[in-house]
């Protein structure tokens, strides 16, 4: 067991939180018991996720998408006054890491998503109010692009998007997991084979097309699934914790 903001403050330094400029607050959400004991993680705070973390009768939730953004209308009511309310009433806190989740060097989304897909890290890029976010390298073994599509779907249990591009065998790649195809303009510079995100805009299609570079879609919920098991990992053995990974799926 530990204190609400002794955890706040290690994961809040740990995630160098004040080093991005985000479109949303990074940290506490929302106040609940001042022990966590049971932290239950998952990609994003909605109404199935803090109904079964109540069940469960956890402490805490952290997520990756939380509550509050920016441009958002900040009534409380409808959907997030449900969601609000539960939470109240069970006294759960929830704690949501958004850019800082997505850079850490670590446990970071595209840290991860390197590992689960076999990638080799080069090097980072991409500033986006903070360190740079987006990741470049090399496919473990050159792959035709039919074939990493699949080793994808196996890896991420859903098959991507694919845009086809011009090298018959991908040897370079870059990627960015979420809603990050802009980075695509980027890595189309640096002269990689492909790349990899979470979603595709109707514009992208045919900077991949014209560019020749290989675009996968791979889901946005998919590509981020990781980061936040590896903090909430990283948090339970450290702190004693007890720690279970909600998957509330999504197809995009």
């Amino acid at each position: 067991m530990i204190d609400l903001y002794e955890l706040l403050f290690y994961t809040d330094e740990l995630l160098r939180i004040d080093q991005f400029k985000d479109y949303c607050p990074n940290g506490l959400q929302v106040e609940g018991k001042s022990s966590i004991q049971k932290l239950v993680t998952g990609v994003t705070a909605n109404q199935t996720l803090i109904d079964v973390a109540a069940d469960m009768e956890a402490d805490a939730i952290l997520v990756h998408h939380g509550m509050f953004w920016k441009g958002d209308n900040p009534c409380i009511t409808g959907i997030k006054h449900r969601r609000l309310q539960r939470l109240l009433i069970e006294d759960i806190s929830l704690i949501a890491y958004h850019l800082p989740l997505d850079a850490h060097p670590s446990m970071g989304n595209n840290t991860q998503l390197a590992e689960v897909l076999d990638l080799q890290i080069e090097g980072e890029y991409g500033h986006q109010g903070g360190p740079e976010i987006a990741m470049y390298g090399e496919v473990a073994a050159p792959l035709v692009p039919e074939a990493f599509a699949q080793h994808i779907s196996e890896r991420l249990g859903r098959m991507p998007l694919h845009i086809p591009g011009a090298a018959t065998e991908l040897e370079s790649v870059a990627w960015c997991t979420g809603a990050a195809e802009h980075y695509v303009e980027t890595a189309i510079q640096m002269g990689v084979d492909a790349f990899i995100t979470g979603e595709a805009s109707e514009k992208t299609v045919h900077l991949a097309r014209e560019s020749g570079i290989h675009f996968y879609a791979a889901g946005h919920h998919a590509t981020e699934r990781y980061g936040v098991q590896a903090l909430g990992k990283h948090l339970a053995d450290k702190f004693g914790l007890i720690h279970e990974f909600v998957d509330v799926d999504s197809p995009l």
